[in-house]
């Protein structure tokens, strides 16, 4: 039996709460091959990013071309890509590539810790986000990419309009910070779909970005349509931060492997 491959451009999280790390233990959870690319390593712990380290343009190009031309890829997922010169190589790569793409468009961490060079921005805006299938961005990333601020669910509609105006084909604007229940907005500009979770007041979500991203990534490369593939990875994500434990003396991450542990413990 073969898997579905899916691949990951994104930093390292020497913590294992987000990632490359997140990525693949969702990619594990949800039943397809992960594959990485590592654009950045970084020092990082539940208490923040203590250093970045990005790797060589020529790693990156190197590792993507590895994988693809050999093994393949029913879909890509891209996070922490630090600077202009990175983005620009991964979406050149992307556009290149015959699968659906997920673009987490990673500005900060959890802690507040840059991840993303300002001078970056503009070629997310003009060359990433063009090449996305899903972009899914959080309150705090459209802002930065559109000037966009949303106070309240009303606002979502607003803050789609203006990611897709950079050429998504769809946008998940995530709404995890607004007050009340986590409602994120997922639009391609005709169709609307509003997803609504119960807010758990759990504080331990270090990686739920990069987990959503991959656990979507994942559910198109098993041939799911976006909406099914959103829908069932916001339906991971709500239970692993229900599960999520204490790590260090900080934020811990969200429990990846909450579905395997309930099914192996029943």
């Amino acid at each position: 039996m073969s898997l579905p491959r899916v691949l990951t451009v994104a930093g390292s999280d020497s913590g294992g709460g987000a990632g490359i790390q997140a990525d693949l233990k969702t990619m594990l959870a949800l039943g397809v091959h992960g594959m990485s690319v590592v654009t950045a390593v970084t020092a990082q712990n539940s208490l923040g990013v203590q250093g970045v380290w990005e790797l060589p343009v020529e790693a990156v190009r190197a590792q993507y071309r590895s994988v693809v031309d050999d093994i393949g890829v029913q879909a890509v997922k891209t996070g922490m890509l630090a600077s202009a010169e990175l983005v620009e190589t991964v979406a050149e790569l992307i556009s290149a590539t015959d699968a659906p793409a997920v673009v987490d468009p990673v500005g900060v961490s959890k802690h507040g810790d840059p991840l993303l060079a300002a001078t970056a921005l503009d070629s997310v805006r003009t060359r990433l986000l063009p090449v996305a299938t899903v972009a899914t961005p959080n309150l705090d990333e459209v802002t930065q990419l559109t000037g966009v601020r949303v106070e309240s669910e009303d606002d979502l509609r607003r803050a789609a309009a203006a990611v897709l105006a950079y050429g998504p084909r769809w946008v998940l604007v995530k709404g995890g910070h607004l007050p009340g229940d986590a409602v994120d907005l997922l639009t391609d500009g005709s169709e609307e779909h509003r997803l609504r979770a119960p807010r758990h007041g759990n504080r331990h979500t270090h990686g739920t970005g990069c987990t959503l991203a991959s656990a979507i990534a994942s559910g198109l490369a098993k041939g799911l349509s976006v909406p099914e593939a959103v829908t069932r990875a916001k339906e991971y994500v709500t239970g692993a931060i229900a599960a999520g434990f204490t790590l260090g003396a900080g934020i811990g991450p969200v429990d990846h492997g909450w579905a395997l542990r309930r099914t192996h413990a029943g």
